[in-house]
């Protein structure tokens, strides 16, 4: 269903809603932390604590596996109406990680793997924190541009990290050492930031799918049953190889298939950053009129396009293969925007307000699993050609958008118009104003 207003963007208005000025300075550190070592951390492992590759990557592996295993408690957590301390403790818990990372005496490997697992408990918690934190704060479509917005300065942040921590590699062993101390420090004044918030929720008083909808209740409904969302749950986790395909995908197939420079894919990756900042917002508002589900099924379109558009390319083969590869990317970013400004804010509208925070672990157990197994699946599928690689992920994902175009909402909404009780753009008053 189409909405016929269109949505503005409010800057303040924006920032209120995605939890204040001091939680976006803090999402900003904490971000801007996180690409000085995330990107390095197996550099660290080896260069620094000399650890061989395989048991450092193991480590890492475990940190993410352990993280996604803590993601019912973090749901329960929310669901007793914590938002604030969450966000804050996700990052705290990182602290520890970075602390534990810089007292590991060289060659050995439990320290490290402690350090990972603290490191992967944070990173995998605050997702779900923050889109609940969020939800809190902002309601309708003014929630889904704020989700957008979060996680657009995520991605200036960590782009911004990276590129000062690469700057600072020259310095060798001391130079990442320096880099994983200004991460605590980093995750450390994040914390204190988002603490400051003190934002708390009292699901009990909200009326279920509270999250869709401004008006106040005319009557207390029972509690409802928090959405299954099978489809869209198993959905996901082949939606997210999108994520791995600049960073895994392209530099596998540019390099090894295409013997291409390896400058085309830091290009790729660069483009992808830039475009994921400028356009997030502008394209999920853009799409705010219509329902969420189709947006979500429209950019598995979008990826499998994509997909189908990387086989062509590299048929070229050397020569033409690289440019027409990083001209495709543009559009598997912009699939990936149209799914990142779509997913969350759909599992939101679809939980009850008393199993949001499960709700949202759930989803983020999807996402987790799907970023954990994606680079062995795409390594895997890489050297039997390019038609099991991109003919693999099209189809996969092409079954996917049809599985969440017809997955039927059993949350309290029966259906996520882009209207109505899911939350107009006419009906926002912050972030977004409506107009004809």
């Amino acid at each position: 269903m189409a909405i016929t207003s269109t949505a503005k963007i409010r800057p303040r208005a924006l920032v209120r809603a995605s939890g204040g000025p001091r939680y976006a300075v803090a999402l900003a550190v904490d971000a801007l932390g996180t690409g000085l070592l995330r990107p390095f951390l197996l550099l660290y492992g080896v260069t620094v604590l000399r650890l061989s590759a395989p048991v450092t990557g193991i480590a890492m592996t475990a940190g993410i596996v352990m993280g996604l295993v803590c993601m019912p408690a973090v749901g329960r957590w929310l669901d007793r109406g914590a938002r604030s301390t969450v966000v804050a403790a996700s990052m705290l818990v990182r602290v520890l990680g970075v602390a534990l990372l810089l007292a590991t005496p060289a060659g050995h490997a439990w320290p490290f793997a402690t350090a990972a697992l603290f490191l992967g408990i944070g990173n995998q918690a605050w997702p779900a924190a923050h889109a609940a934190l969020v939800a809190t704060v902002a309601h309708g479509r003014e929630r889904d541009t704020a989700l957008a917005a979060g996680r657009a300065l995520r991605n200036a942040g960590l782009g911004t990290g990276a590129l000062i921590a690469t700057a600072c590699l020259t310095g060798g062993t001391t130079a990442l050492q320096a880099l994983a101390a200004v991460t605590g420090v980093a995750y450390l004044a994040a914390a204190a930031l988002a603490w400051s918030v003190h934002l708390r929720a009292d699901p009990a008083a909200a009326p279920a799918g509270a999250g869709a909808t401004d008006a106040a209740p005319t009557s207390a409904p029972a509690p409802a049953p928090a959405p299954r969302m099978r489809a869209l749950l198993a959905a996901n986790v082949v939606y997210v190889f999108c994520l791995n395909v600049p960073e895994i995908a392209l530099p596998l197939v540019l390099v090894t298939q295409l013997h291409a420079s390896p400058v085309w894919s830091a290009a790729i990756f660069v483009a992808n950053t830039v475009l994921v900042v400028t356009l997030q917002v502008p394209v999920t508002v853009l799409m705010s009129r219509f329902s969420r589900r189709s947006v979500l099924a429209l950019a598995g379109v979008v990826l499998t396009v994509s997909y189908l558009g990387f086989l062509v390319a590299t048929s070229l083969g050397p020569g033409w293969g690289a440019p027409a590869v990083a001209a495709v990317s543009v559009v598997c970013t912009l699939g990936e925007i149209v799914y990142a400004g779509s997913a969350t804010a759909l599992v939101t509208v679809l939980a009850p307000a008393h199993a949001l925070g499960r709700t949202l672990a759930r989803f983020e157990l999807s996402t987790g699993f799907g970023l954990a197994v994606s680079p062995a699946a795409i390594t895997a599928l890489a050297p039997h050609g390019p038609a099991a690689l991109w003919g693999g992920l099209a189809g996969a994902t092409l079954l996917s958008a049809a599985a969440v175009a017809t997955e039927k909402d059993q949350g309290t909404q029966p259906k996520d118009s882009g209207a109505g009780p899911s939350g107009s753009a006419a009906s926002t008053s912050g972030a977004l104003s409506a107009s004809s």
